[in-house]
Parts: C-alpha cells; sequence; structure tokens
C-alpha cells in the first residue's frame, strides 16, 4: 500500500499486524475497512 507518508503506512501496518494475529494460519483475512477502523480506535474484536 502506497500512502506517501511514513507515519501513515507504519499505522496501517501495525493495525494489519495486530488483527492479523486473530486469524488462525499465517494469511491474513483482514479487510481494510477491519484495519481502518483500528487505526481509528475501534476496538481489539473483530465483528466476522
Amino acid at each position: 500500500m502506497t500512502t506517501g507518508e511514513a507515519e501513515k503506512a507504519v499505522n496501517y501496518g501495525a493495525a494489519h499486524g495486530a488483527l492479523a494475529m486473530t486469524t488462525p494460519g499465517d494469511t491474513s483475512m483482514a479487510s481494510v475497512n477491519e484495519v481502518e477502523a483500528i487505526m481509528g480506535g475501534a476496538g481489539a474484536r473483530v465483528k466476522r
């Protein structure tokens, strides 16, 4: 993902990494909407 902003890219990566730990295996099932919700301060509970 190219954001043009280093801090925003790191925030996307950190949020995605946190969500990746909520699913079994090594493939992430997190959507962009879920990642952005975490970035916006949503709780860690995933709604699936």
